[in-house]
């Protein structure tokens, strides 16, 4: 299996379009569980394009987004760039390079999935202040319409891997170890994308396990997924819905 800090340096386009973004509820929520305040310094731990660094941004929080991935760490700074507040650092879960109590917050989008949690929790409780705490944030793709059920068996038929790197593998059982003894609160929100065909495909480009454009297996994949989009679609455009996930707990 490619390294997982090289897997998505051919996708970075893709996945820029069309990632589905986070729910604008996340930050005033985490506000209200007392777990981010005014001010406080926050590390988006693979971070990506930036997607999650910029729901902090918006908001006038100062983030370090630290990612291993070249091609995504430079594409963060470039769509980041209007906000004085983000600082793109080369580093990854498990050796950050940020100075020990520097954080009050940690936030992983997307991303947990992909750490060495052992190490990384040694890390987590270097880099936070006392009180600090860790949020990780999963989009989970639901499989509930007759269309998200046929798109789901497409990507099993297609993908390489991608049973083995899903972030579902990742329970919440194991996420209620890595906190140990501490107490994890889930918090659940709606999202969604719609999509034309154009997005539709984009969409599924920008997953590490797909085949790339023009690689082997894209014909067959694509032409299977003309097939579903149009089978689905409703006034040319299909939905996705997911079910934002939100595990937060005060790590120090």
């Amino acid at each position: 299996m490619q390294s997982s800090t090289l897997r998505f340096s051919n996708r970075v386009e893709d996945y820029v379009k069309y990632r589905p973004h986070y729910p604008p509820e996340i930050v005033p929520e985490l506000e209200r569980q007392s777990l981010l305040a005014p001010g406080m310094k926050i590390a988006d731990i693979g971070s990506g394009t930036g997607i999650s660094s910029e729901l902090f941004l918006q908001k006038g929080y100062p983030v370090w987004g630290v990612e291993p991935n070249r091609e995504m760490r430079l594409k963060s700074k470039e769509l980041l760039q209007a906000y004085p507040g983000f600082n793109a650092v080369n580093g990854t879960a498990e050796a950050t390079t940020l100075p020990g109590q520097h954080v009050g917050l940690i936030v992983a989008g997307q991303a947990f999935h992909w750490f060495n949690r052992e190490q990384c929790r040694s890390e987590f409780e270097r880099i936070l202040k006392p009180g600090g705490a860790v949020v990780l944030i999963w989009n989970e793709r639901l499989t509930s319409t007759p269309f998200e059920k046929a798109y789901e068996q497409l990507i099993i038929d297609h993908s390489n891997h991608y049973l083995k790197v899903d972030h579902r593998n990742t329970g919440e059982a194991a996420i209620e170890q890595f906190f140990a003894p501490k107490e994890v609160t889930l918090t659940v929100f709606d999202n969604q994308q719609v999509f034309t065909y154009e997005g539709l495909e984009g969409r599924l480009l920008s997953s590490s396990y797909m085949p790339v454009k023009g690689g082997a297996g894209y014909g067959e994949m694509v032409a299977d997924l003309k097939k579903l989009f149009h089978a689905f679609q409703t006034g040319n455009q299909i939905t996705i819905h997911y079910s934002t996930k939100m595990y937060g707990c005060r790590l120090t």
